[in-house]
């Protein structure tokens, strides 16, 4: 199993247009063959000072799979190509940690 935190970083005041896109899609993935989990998640003020300021121009996706070559499958579906094509002109960048338990 691997876990997957990807991390969006979105053009400013652009994070609703790219989540109505991106949510589109979660259908798409939540039924691919492996995938345990699939969410777009943003930042909330929690209070916790350890937390820093939250970020109103980051999508953190939390995923989860069932093996290493299920998310390069993901990786390479047509949707996921249809997806990034579609977000290319928002999208700033994106940071990419895949964990496995330990």
């Amino acid at each position: 199993m691997v876990f997957v935190i990807a991390t969006i970083y979105v053009e400013s005041g652009k994070r609703e247009a790219f989540l109505e896109i991106f949510n589109r899609n979660v259908p798409n993935v939540r039924a691919e063959e492996g995938c345990i989990a699939y969410t777009p998640t943003v930042d909330v003020e929690s209070g916790i000072p350890i937390q820093g300021p939250a970020r109103e121009d980051v999508v953190i996706v939390v995923e989860q799979w069932e093996s290493l070559d299920h998310l390069r499958a993901h990786l390479a579906t047509p949707h996921m190509a249809a997806y990034q094509e579609e977000v290319a002109d928002i999208v700033e960048r994106v940071g990419l940690q895949v964990l496995t338990p330990a």
